[in-house]
Formats: structure tokens, C-alpha cells, sequence
């Protein structure tokens, strides 16, 4: 029986949180800025939290329990 290798971009893109929550950053924070207001790209910075439907994806690609 081989390895079971995690999905190399989802382990750069997602960490799990102390509560087993996965966070994740925002898209549209990479460039093309100057049409963006500073309220969005304020909004853009902080992390979020992958959503429900969503979740069972992400965990099977990190190979956690669901």
C-alpha cells in the first residue's frame, strides 16, 4: 500500500486553526490595485474561514479526518 501524499497547493494555501477550523486568504489581493478602493483591499488582508460547502474538499485534499 503506498503513501498517502497531501495535495501539495491546498497545504500552501490552508492552515488549520487551534478549534479544527481551516482558514484561507482572500483572492484579488495580487495586483491590478490601483482600481481598488482601500476599504476592499483593507477588507482583502485579513484571513477568512473556507466555507461549509466547501469543507469536506479541502479536508480530503489535506487527507484530515472528516
Amino acid at each position: 500500500m503506498p503513501k498517502v501524499k497531501t495535495n501539495s497547493s491546498a497545504k500552501k494555501r490552508f492552515k488549520v486553526t487551534g478549534s479544527g477550523k481551516i482558514k484561507r486568504k482572500h483572492a484579488f489581493k495580487n495586483h491590478i490595485l490601483t482600481k481598488k478602493t482601500k476599504k476592499q483591499k483593507l477588507a482583502l488582508r485579513h484571513d477568512g474561514l473556507v466555507s461549509d460547502a466547501d469543507l469536506n474538499n479541502v479536508k480530503q485534499m489535506l487527507h484530515l479526518r472528516k
